[in-house]
């Protein structure tokens, strides 16, 4: 039996028309540095209009990749709505990657334009000439300087020029819900980036999700502080979501220091926000040390991309009456898989247990332990597997990848993630599968760190941990082998990394031990080492 209901197909196109019609009055505001510039989603909407005929005349009439390489703010969100609803695929560039990854994924995507902040033009400048498919690039702002650019291998334009020649007038394109509407990429464990690309009924269907009252609740009376970058797993959802609703944004552009953040929840009076918990750290600092400062407009916070401290979420609720919530979630994820709000029954104390853990999977979510030995493990709160989960804004594959299989089981996303599950549906991360390093929110390979250590002629091997701490959620530690005859110290080695990797990626802490110890196939086994630290074996030596 066929169902009665219309074949209307879940898009961004609909979305965007429902938001700068229905809730075309709802506002986005984007910080300068010295106030806020606003427009209403109407504005943004006919500004979208005029981006996506500027796109169609530099050629894009398909699903090519059009990358952002910006901030949060009104322009990134433009292209938020423009590219998709007009049958092209947006890929946000991640700004904090080392270049030579930039290089990578912009290649591996195959980005055909790129729209670049006018403050980002320098390092964008660095690695443009390496972009083999990139034909244009769009630099905001009001007259730009773009000499930086020339000569690069791309044709280069004012964002604002493009705008003014264009029609506000454009007839968003109706796809296949399952066709490609955005993609992120993901530096996993080892290797190359991988590329994740989100389908228009996947972005639809989160949208709805994250605005649930299990999730983060968004209404028309939502306005939503978006300090998590609209290039990290696409802002958590939060811009489609505002859009579905009508709830208002603050956009904080590159001003993400304690000091303009204070100013932003001030002036724009924010009721949500999202951000990972090193930028509520920052903040509470600055609070504690100021007896005038009234953040009383906030009400909720959610945050991921790691563990925030109990006492971190204590603080916020008990001197400012700031709720925050934690979440889980993954680029792969698209990213919200779990919120952390505690039962009805639970109150006072007792709703503390439930709210430091990663929380209730969201609906369509659906999760399951695995041991090392393929079993499905209960949920009793006590056995422990790696996650594994599936639904329809969970990604199948990597883009372009045909080595994936350790990622994925039966239909299942390997997470990488290791914990338990309570019997009422509460998820405890407890350890990683993978030996990363999750540092304010952001990956870190051990494996790429210990390759860029182990180039130095005078080491002999090298292992990378995560240590905890308290500001970032996880540090790494490299224990050092140095070969015989030879002497170097912490901070040669960290000058030696310099222009390797990124650097946030750059170990503050350093130990110098006989032997990495090893397992019986002759693999690191690093489980030695964290215990090693965690006994107080180790002396470890800081370097910065």
């Amino acid at each position: 039996m066929r169902s009665t209901m219309q074949d209307a197909p879940l898009s961004i196109a609909r979305l965007v028309r429902h938001g700068t019609v229905v809730h075309g009055a709802s506002e986005v505001s984007s910080w300068t540095g010295d106030g806020f510039r606003t427009a209403t989603y109407a504005d943004v909407g006919k500004r979208a209009a005029r981006l996506a005929n500027a796109l169609r005349a530099l050629g894009i009439d398909g699903d090519q990749r059009v990358a952002t390489y910006q901030w949060n703010n009104q322009e990134h969100l433009e292209a938020y709505f423009a590219v998709p609803a007009m049958g092209a695929v947006l890929h946000t560039l991640n700004i904090r990657l080392f270049p030579e990854q930039v290089v990578y994924i912009a290649n591996h995507a195959e980005d055909k334009v790129v729209i670049v902040d006018a403050s980002l033009v320098e390092p964008l400048s660095e690695v443009l000439a390496e972009f083999e498919t990139v034909e244009h690039v769009m630099v905001t702002g009001e007259d730009p300087d773009l000499s930086p650019l020339a000569d690069k291998g791309a044709e280069i334009h004012s964002y604002e020029s493009l705008l003014a020649d264009a029609s506000d007038d454009f007839d968003w394109v109706e796809v296949d819900e399952n066709d490609a509407a955005a993609m992120c990429y993901t530096s996993g464990t080892t290797g190359n980036p991988k590329g994740v690309v989100y389908s228009h009924r996947s972005v639809v269907l989160h949208s709805m999700a994250a605005c649930m009252g299990d999730a983060m609740g968004l209404s028309p009376s939502s306005k939503v502080l978006v300090i998590v970058p609209q290039f990290h797993a696409m802002a958590w959802g939060l811009p489609y979501a505002a859009m579905l609703v009508g709830a208002e944004l603050v956009m904080p552009d590159r001003f993400l220091q304690p000091e303009p953040l204070l100013k932003m929840i001030q002036e724009a009076k924010p009721n949500f926000a999202g951000a990972v918990p090193t930028i509520w750290q920052g903040l509470l600092g600055l609070l504690e040390g100021d007896d005038e400062a009234d953040i009383s407009c906030l009400e909720e916070v959610v945050v991921g991309g790691s563990a925030c401290p109990e006492s971190l979420m204590r603080a916020f609720e008990e001197k400012f009456r700031v709720r925050i919530l934690h979440a889980w979630g993954m680029t792969e994820t698209s990213p919200l898989g779990s919120v952390a709000r505690p039962p009805i029954a639970a109150h006072g104390e007792d709703a503390w247990r439930y709210r430091v853990t990663q929380g209730r999977f969201m609906a369509g979510v659906e999760a399951r332990l695995i041991a090392e030995d393929g079993s499905v493990q209960p949920w009793d709160d006590e056995a422990v597997g790696e996650l594994e989960c599936r639904g329809p804004w969970i990604t199948a594959s990597y883009h372009l990848d045909d080595d994936d299989d350790e990622k994925f089981h039966d239909g299942w996303l390997r997470t990488g993630d290791v914990g338990r599950v309570s019997r009422d549906g509460f998820l405890t991360l407890t350890d990683r599968s993978k030996d990363v390093i999750k540092s304010g929110g952001e990956w870190i390979s051990s494996v790429e760190l210990e390759n860029a250590i182990m180039g130095h002629p005078a080491v002999a091997e090298a292992a990378v941990v995560g240590i905890p701490d308290e500001k970032w959620g996880e540090r790494p530690l490299a224990s050092v082998v140095v070969k015989d005859g030879e002497d170097v110290s912490a901070a040669d080695l960290r000058g030696f990394l310099a222009d390797k990797v990124a650097k946030w990626q750059l170990p503050d802490s350093w130990t110098f031990i006989e032997e990495v110890p090893k397992t019986s196939v002759g693999k690191f086994d690093k489980k030695v080492i964290r215990q090693r630290f965690a006994d107080e074996e180790l002396e470890v030596v800081q370097a910065s």
